[in-house]
């Protein structure tokens, strides 16, 4: 994010303050790809920013303060468009792989954003795990609504969806965690197997796959 111009800039404080906020945030994300949580300091995020220690604690309480917020902007970021494309679609199935198209290229754009979310969020204690949690379990309700019955007849039970929903999480986990972030469009047809066959079954998820 471009930093405001320096002096007198005629600006509402309440704009500066907001485009400092998000500066931070985003400074903090890629602190932490870059250095880590222990070595992404407030220093080290103020300097990235363009914004003074002193600013930064008008802003947040602590660098732990500013961590959630991050990755409270970062979830919100990246559910919203994924969870538009899944409804823009009319049927179930279109959906879901829209939504998975969506989310790839989305991490895929802002790596520094994925590994917030899918690495640091991990590490970071029991509330931003709760937090990831919540996140899985929005996307969770989310394939789990309208979902067909699977080819034998009967419903798959809850268990199912959230296994789809954090075997899909996991595995984009370790893909960020190899430094493979930027190459993540590329499992859509392997992701989006993996999540649509419980319902569809392995034939017609391939069918419906593009290759």
């Amino acid at each position: 994010m471009k930093r405001l111009p320096r002096g007198r800039h005629g600006l509402p404080r309440e704009f500066v303050a907001q485009h400092q906020r998000e500066r931070l945030l985003a400074a903090l994300a890629e602190s932490l790809a870059e250095r880590g949580y222990e070595g992404a300091t407030v220093s080290a995020i103020g300097k990235r920013a363009g914004v003074s220690k002193s600013d930064f604690y008008k802003q947040f309480e602590s660098k732990d303060a500013c961590f959630v917020a991050a990755y409270d902007d970062a979830v919100a970021q990246i559910r919203e468009p994924v969870l538009a494309a899944c409804g823009a679609e009319e049927s179930w199935a279109a959906g879901v792989l829209a939504a998975l198209r969506v989310l790839l290229e989305g991490l895929a754009a802002e790596p520094a954003r994925a590994s917030l979310v899918l690495v640091e969020g991990l590490r970071a204690g029991r509330g931003i795990y709760d937090r990831y949690q919540a996140g899985l379990q929005s996307f969770t309700e989310q394939l789990r609504d309208g979902a067909p019955a699977p080819p034998e007849g009967a419903r798959s039970p809850e268990a199912t969806d959230e296994a789809v929903v954090g075997g899909v999480a996991a595995l984009l986990s370790r893909r960020v965690i190899a430094g493979e972030t930027e190459r993540l469009p590329e499992l859509l047809p392997e992701i989006a197997e993996f999540a649509l066959t419980p319902y569809l079954g392995a034939a017609e998820a391939r069918r419906i796959i593009p290759g």
